[in-house]
């Protein structure tokens, strides 16, 4: 039986399956949904896992002797059954501090999700959840703003903010994009966006854009009497070009940037959140890419990881999903991971996914954005769903209005209204939500269009990665 699995793996359980060990509150603990190779015990993967993920080797190796390996390996210390799925099962893994470089998400992920997801002993592997310590935590900036200071910079309180990706997201020439963003928060929006994709081609270079964008937001600023923003992004090739266009946004005296920070890289984004709170920016987050790592049940990274990496790496806001749009989400799993961004205390509570609690201090909050393929119909449900601190952004559901991309501005910013102030009033707005919205399209000619132009659009999918439950 043994040749089936590389040899060093039963050494493994000897040293790193610590069944009696008691994590430590300095300890970094994780959780890993792990399916084996056929045949090999449970014990002796999981301490695969933590010896792969921390100290170990495939072989003893003399120089083991050179340092305190007891102080500084990992422990497998809990092994659980997943519900509803014989072949996997949950492995806890307690790391010492001492492993992490203070302030380092770089680092986190590099030691827990590195080579050991190439182990052989292993089919699949993902990691569902991090218990970072207070010590750590404290070493990271986290938002370089937070919701608080946010609202207070935008002079937006009360209500979820109201956005719009710019549409076509690619191919318009940087006046015509800077057309496109003015309509839009003359019509009602608090911000409007840049896609993940849009950097500098040759068809609109990013200097113009960020011109005509700038021209644009004054422009709309002056007609509303509202502080408006368009989150400009500066992802770039190099981290010295992403920081050029930083300071151009700057200089052009606007209030928020973007980045992607997946693809750009958490060095990368770290830095630019340090740079935003020393330079006033806002700084807005998309999240591209990570459907890539995270959308398979058994392999990969859950978001709610990638969720808490990003409020320790820096960032203002982060697209989460919507739940009732385009994009995957289940709703007990996105309520877990923006609780992740917005509280400061989230309790252990595997009905919302979240493994272990989490204690984040005095750290700022992020707002969470819902964006994917939402429309004026969806309105009571975003606002029961993600709350007041959340950016409910609209792309094709602004510029898709049969009158253009002003009226469906306003047709959005009625909406939220009215379901705010029902909600304020008691009302259970998702399950009167058409009420809700049929009586304030009678005093907006925009809404009422829009409610007839969207009234058969749903998307109706299974979730593909749903929690763990019987």
């Amino acid at each position: 039986m043994a040749k089936k699995y590389d040899a060093g793996v039963k050494e493994y359980r000897d040293t790193y399956w610590t069944p009696d060990y008691v994590p430590l509150d300095t300890d970094l603990l994780a959780c890993f949904k792990v399916t084996g190779q056929e045949g090999v015990p449970r014990e002796e993967v999981a301490a695969a896992v933590a010896a792969e993920s921390s100290t170990g080797t495939w072989s003893t190796v003399w120089s083991e002797l050179l340092t305190d390996l007891d102080f500084y390996k990992g422990r497998a210390y809990r092994i659980e059954d997943v519900p509803g799925d014989k072949e996997s099962f949950y492995a806890f893994i307690a790391y010492p501090l001492d492993l992490f470089e203070e302030g380092s998400i770089t680092n986190v992920l590099t030691s827990l999700v590195g080579n050991v997801f190439g182990f052989k002993a292993l089919r699949h592997l993902r990691l569902e959840d991090i218990r970072f310590p207070m010590a750590f935590i404290k070493t990271c900036m986290g938002p370089p703003n937070g919701i608080v200071v946010e609202r207070d910079r935008m002079n937006k309180y009360g209500r979820p903010l109201l956005g719009c990706t710019i549409k076509p997201k690619l191919g318009l020439s940087g006046k015509n994009y800077g057309r496109v963003v003015y309509e839009c928060l003359r019509g009602g929006l608090d911000f409007t966006k840049d896609d993940e994709n849009i950097n500098s081609q040759p068809f609109q270079r990013w200097q113009n854009r960020f011109e005509f964008v700038a021209e644009a937001v004054k422009a709309a600023e002056q007609e509303t009497g509202e502080k408006k923003g368009h989150y400009l992004n500066c992802t770039a090739a190099t981290p010295e070009e992403m920081y050029e266009r930083a300071e151009f946004a700057k200089e052009l005296e606007m209030p928020i940037i973007m980045h992607d920070y997946i693809t750009g890289g958490f060095t990368a984004n770290t830095g630019l959140a340090k740079w935003c709170r020393k330079n006033g920016m806002l700084l807005h987050i998309h999240r591209a890419m990570h459907a890539v790592i995270d959308r398979h049940p058994k392999h990969g990274i859950h978001f709610r990881v990638l969720a808490k990496c990003l409020r320790l790496s820096g960032g203002d806001q982060l697209h989460t999903g919507t739940v009732v749009g385009k994009l995957e989400g289940d709703r007990q799993s996105t309520l877990g991971f923006i609780d992740q961004l917005r509280e400061s205390f989230v309790p252990e509570d595997r009905s919302r996914g979240n493994f272990f609690d989490q204690d984040w201090g005095s750290m700022g909050g992020v707002f969470a954005v819902a964006s994917g393929g939402i429309h004026v119909w969806h309105m009571p449900a975003l606002v029961s769903i993600f709350g007041d601190d959340s950016v409910l952004q609209f792309g094709g559901g602004t510029h898709g209005h049969p009158w253009g991309s002003a009226a469906g501005a306003a047709a959005n910013r009625v909406a939220l209204e009215a379901c705010v102030k029902a909600r304020n009033a008691g009302r259970e707005i998702e399950r009167e939500g058409r009420d809700i919205l049929t009586e304030a399209a009678k005093h907006s000619p925009e809404l009422a269009i829009a409610l007839e132009t969207w009234k058969e659009i749903k998307f109706e999918f299974d979730t593909v990665d749903k929690l763990d439950v019987n």
